[in-house]
C-alpha cells in the first residue's frame, strides 16, 4: 500500500509539473506575440509620425511655394499695369485669368490676355447697344455704322493678338504695328459714338463703350511698358527706331526713293504723270475702257490675286461714291491729272447723311495707291460736313491728288497714312480724323467760307495718350484760295483746333501766308483739351510764321529740331512699318 501510494503521489506531481510547464510556454508565447505587437505599433507610429512630417513639411513648402507664386504673379501683373491709365481695370481684368492659369504670368501672355479682355468686352458693348431704342433715321443710322465699326474694331484685335503672339524678343519689332492697329481700334469707338446726335442715347452709348476704352488704352500703353520691362531684364534689344533724330539715309538712293521699294512700284512712283504704267483695267467714262465707271471696274478686280492691281481711270468727272473695299489690297488707281480725272459727289450732313457717310471716295483695303486723281465734293459750304475722301485703309499713299470740299473735306480717319504734293482745299475743319498722316510738299488751300464762319485747317482726333497718331505738315504751304483773296481780312483762318483731349499736330518747315491769325491756334469748346493737346511748329517761314503772338496754352509748343525730327517719315509712319510701299519721299528734316 505504501508503494502504491508513493506511485500515485508521483504520478500526480508529473502531471503537475508538465501543466505548469505548459502554462509557462503559452505564457511564453502570448508575452512574446504581445511584444512583438507593441513593437509593430510603435514602429508604425513612428513611420506614421515621420510621414507625417514628411508631409507637413512637403505641405508647408508647397503652400509656401504657392503663396510664393502667388506674390510673384501678382507683381508681375502690377508692375505691368503701372503704366496704364486705368490700374484698377488693368488688374482685375487680369488677374482671375492668370490665376487660373499661373504659367501665363508671362509678358507676352498677359498681354495677350490683356487684347482678349478688350475683344471679349467689343462684343459685349454690341449686345448692349443692341438693346437701344433707335427712333429717329439718324440714330439708325448711327447703329448701323457703329455695328461696321465694331467688326472693323474686332477683326484688327484679332489682327493685334498674331503680333502679340511672338517670340518675346520679337515683341519690340512689332511694337509699332501693334500701336497702329490699337490706335485705330480706340479709334473706332469713338467714331461710333461721335455718330449719334447729342442728348441721353449718345449719352448712354459713351458709358456702354467706357469698360472697353479703358481696356483698349491699357492694351496699348501696356506694349510700351512690356517692351520697356523686358529691356531692363535685358530680355529683347529695345532698339526700334521711333524717335530716331536723324534720317535714314541708306534707305533711299539718288531720286529720294526708299531702297526697299518693288521693281514695280519704283516703275509706277518714279513716273511722271505722261508715263503710265502698264494697267490692269481701264476705266474711261465716254466707254474707250473695259469700264464706265470705277466701282465695276474694283468689283471686277480677281479675289485672289498677287502683286499690285493697276486701274487706269482716264480723264472724266466720275459721279459715283467710290469704295474701295478691305479685301481690295494693294490697288494702284492712277489719272490723267487731279483736274482730268475726278471722283465727285454731293451727299452731306445738312441732308440727312452721316458724316461718316457722306466721303466721294473710300479707301479700306491696305495698300492703297493713288496718283494724278482728283476727288471732289461739290455739296458747298451751306451743307454743313461734306467729305470729298475718306481715309482708313492701312499704308496708303496719295500723289499729285488734289481733294476739293469745304468742311470736312479729307477725312484721315485711321492708321498710317501719306500725302506728296497734293492740294487739300476747304474751310472748316478740312483735314480732319485720327490717323498718323503726314502731309509733304503739299499745298493747303483755304477757300472763302459763309459770311458767318472762320477757317480752320485741322482737326485732330486723338482721344487718349497713347495713341500713336497725328497730323504733320510737312514743306507745305498754307494759303488762300483765289477766291478768298480780295476778302481774308474779312475771315479768321486758323492753323488747328482741338476735336478731341488730345488732339496731336505739327506744323513744321511750311510756308505759312498771312491769312493765319495771329493766335495761330483756336478752342473748340471751352478749356477742352488745351492742357493734354499737343500743338507744335517748327521752322516755318511765311508772314504767317510768327509764334510771337501765339496761343498761350500748356499744350502748345514752338519746338526745337531734335523734337521736331520725331514727326518726320522715319520715325513717325515708316522705319519698320513698311515693307513694301512707298512714294519720292523726304527723310528727316528739310
Amino acid at each position: 500500500m505504501v508503494f502504491q501510494d508513493f506511485d500515485q503521489i508521483s504520478e500526480r506531481r508529473r502531471l503537475e509539473r508538465e501543466q505548469k510547464f505548459r502554462k509557462r510556454i503559452t505564457i511564453a508565447a502570448i508575452t512574446i506575440v504581445l511584444l512583438l505587437v507593441i513593437i509593430g505599433c510603435g514602429v508604425f507610429a513612428i513611420i506614421s509620425e515621420n510621414k507625417n512630417t514628411k508631409r507637413s513639411k512637403e505641405s508647408s513648402q508647397e503652400s509656401k511655394g504657392s503663396a510664393k507664386d502667388v506674390a510673384q504673379v501678382d507683381r508681375v501683373i502690377r508692375r505691368i499695369c503701372n503704366g496704364t491709365d486705368y490700374k484698377d481695370t488693368c488688374v482685375s481684368s487680369l488677374e482671375s485669368e492668370v490665376k487660373k492659369d499661373p504659367s501665363s504670368a508671362n509678358p507676352k501672355a498677359i498681354l495677350r490676355l490683356a487684347i482678349e479682355a478688350t475683344d471679349d468686352e467689343m462684343g459685349v458693348v454690341l449686345k448692349k447697344a443692341s438693346s437701344f431704342k433707335f427712333e429717329s433715321p439718324q440714330e439708325k443710322a448711327a447703329f448701323e455704322d457703329c455695328k461696321v465699326l465694331i467688326k472693323d474694331a474686332k477683326e484688327e484685335l484679332k489682327e493685334s493678338l498674331t503680333h502679340a503672339g511672338v517670340d518675346i524678343k520679337k515683341l519690340a519689332e512689332n511694337e509699332p504695328e501693334l500701336n497702329n492697329l490699337l490706335s485705330a481700334v480706340m479709334s473706332y469707338q469713338q467714331t461710333c459714338i461721335d455718330g449719334f446726335p447729342d442728348g441721353k442715347l449718345k449719352s448712354d452709348m459713351e458709358k456702354t463703350f467706357n469698360a472697353s476704352k479703358e481696356l483698349t488704352s491699357n492694351s496699348l500703353a501696356m506694349v510700351s511698358s512690356l517692351t520697356s520691362f523686358l529691356s531692363s531684364f535685358g530680355e529683347i534689344n529695345h532698339s526700334r527706331r521711333l524717335l530716331a533724330t536723324k534720317p535714314n539715309l541708306s534707305s533711299m538712293d539718288k531720286d529720294e526713293l526708299p531702297s526697299w521699294i518693288s521693281n514695280e512700284d519704283r516703275r509706277i512712283l518714279k513716273a511722271d504723270d505722261s508715263d503710265k504704267p502698264t494697267p490692269n483695267v481701264i476705266v474711261a467714262k465716254d466707254g474707250s475702257g473695259k469700264f464706265k465707271t470705277i466701282s465695276e471696274a474694283l468689283k471686277a478686280m480677281p479675289k485672289k490675286y498677287k502683286g499690285r492691281y493697276i486701274i487706269y481711270v482716264k480723264a472724266g468727272v466720275y459721279d459715283e461714291v467710290v469704295t474701295v473695299e478691305k479685301k481690295m489690297e494693294n490697288i494702284t488707281m492712277y489719272g490723267d491729272g487731279s483736274q482730268k480725272s475726278i471722283i465727285t459727289g454731293n451727299k452731306n450732313f445738312k441732308d440727312g447723311v452721316q458724316t461718316f457717310r457722306t466721303a466721294s471716295f473710300v479707301a479700306l483695303g491696305n495698300g492703297f495707291m493713288a496718283k494724278a486723281i482728283g476727288f471732289r465734293n461739290t455739296a458747298g459750304p451751306e451743307k454743313h460736313q461734306a467729305v470729298a475722301a475718306r481715309v482708313q485703309a492701312d499704308r496708303t499713299i496719295f500723289l499729285n491728288c488734289r481733294f476739293e470740299g469745304y468742311q470736312d473735306t479729307l477725312y484721315v480717319q485711321t492708321h498710317r497714312q501719306y500725302y506728296r504734293s497734293c492740294v487739300i482745299a476747304g474751310t472748316i475743319d478740312f483735314i480732319f480724323g485720327d490717323a498718323a498722316a503726314i502731309l509733304q510738299n503739299c499745298q493747303i488751300v483755304i477757300r472763302k467760307p459763309l459770311e458767318n464762319q472762320q477757317n480752320i485747317v485741322t482737326a485732330q482726333g486723338r482721344i487718349d495718350p497713347h495713341e500713336t497718331t497725328g497730323i504733320v505738315l510737312q514743306n507745305c504751304r498754307i494759303q488762300p484760295d483765289k477766291s478768298l483773296v480780295p476778302d481774308k481780312a474779312k475771315f479768321k483762318s486758323y492753323l488747328g483746333r482741338p476735336w478731341k483731349e488730345y488732339s496731336r499736330t505739327i506744323v513744321m518747315e511750311s510756308t505759312i501766308e498771312d491769312l493765319i491769325h495771329p493766335d495761330g491756334w483756336l478752342a473748340w469748346e471751352g478749356e477742352k483739351g488745351l492742357k493734354t493737346l499737343y500743338y507744335a511748329e517748327f521752322n516755318n517761314k511765311g508772314p504767317g510764321a510768327s509764334t510771337k503772338a501765339r496761343v498761350k496754352w500748356p499744350g502748345y509748343h514752338v519746338i526745337d529740331k531734335e523734337e521736331a525730327n520725331k514727326y518726320t517719315i522715319e520715325p513717325f509712319i515708316q522705319g519698320d512699318w513698311i515693307n513694301d510701299m512707298g512714294a519720292p519721299v523726304h527723310f528727316g528734316l528739310f
